[in-house]
């Protein structure tokens, strides 16, 4: 999953990006509002971590309600040091879906971003399923036909990708797009690397059922 964080403290950005990052989570950080701005009407992220106050032409809430004009539905989650209640109801007035006061754990972060993420219908159980195989993105725990499958955090952050768009042909700059940041170098054959990886691990001892296809000249797909 593909994150945008705008946050002009440097320090706080740094290390939340590090700590998402280190959660399997491909993140770009923007700080100012201008910048920020820019990356979020135009970028591919499936959710946004918005600090309230930001320098340059556009705040927080000019990026929420920008994007909400704009018909983008991304989640938003709105970082703020103000307390007031009447902060908390512009916010989420403007566009935001959340609302995380300064200062925060890095856990209860993590539990909202989670949140945010959940499907309508996955409210109650977060488990991604596609046939026999199993992932859950709480525990970062991967299974087929009851056997745990070792990842490593970016074959998980893959893996869930392309369960979270079962059928659907994922070409490799999409994919790119939402599992690798966007400063990071990477090549396409970098992807046939990790899906061919992928293979070995939830096809292979099971090679009468594959889930993982390719799709000559379009991508991949993972289907039962």
């Amino acid at each position: 999953m593909r994150i945008l964080l705008i946050e002009d403290e440097r320090k706080i950005a740094n290390a939340l990006k590090r700590g998402l990052e280190q959660e399997s989570y491909a993140v770009d950080v923007a700080y100012d509002g201008q910048e920020g701005y820019g990356r979020a009407m135009v970028g591919k992220f499936d959710i946004l971590i918005l600090d309230r106050m930001l320098p340059g032409i556009a705040d927080g809430l000019d990026i929420c309600r920008a994007m909400r004009k704009a018909n983008m539905h991304q989640p938003v989650l709105l970082l703020t040091a103000r307390d007031a209640t009447r902060d908390r109801v512009e916010g989420l007035d403007n566009g935001a879906d959340d609302y995380l006061v300064k200062p925060f754990s890095f856990e209860e972060l993590l539990a909202r971003i989670r949140a945010l993420l959940r499907r309508p219908e996955q409210t109650a159980d977060t488990t991604l399923r596609v046939g026999d195989l199993e992932l859950h993105p709480d525990t970062f725990h991967v299974q087929r036909a009851g056997q745990r499958i070792e990842l490593s955090r970016k074959e998980f952050a893959l893996l869930e990708y392309l369960m979270r768009n079962e059928n659907r042909i994922l070409s490799k700059e999409q994919i790119i797009t939402h599992v690798w940041d966007f400063d990071a170098d990477i090549l396409p054959n970098t992807v046939e690397a990790f899906i061919a990886s992928l293979r070995q691990k939830i096809d292979k001892p099971y090679k009468d059922h594959p889930l993982l296809h390719t799709v000559r000249g379009f991508g991949y797909r993972i289907a039962v």
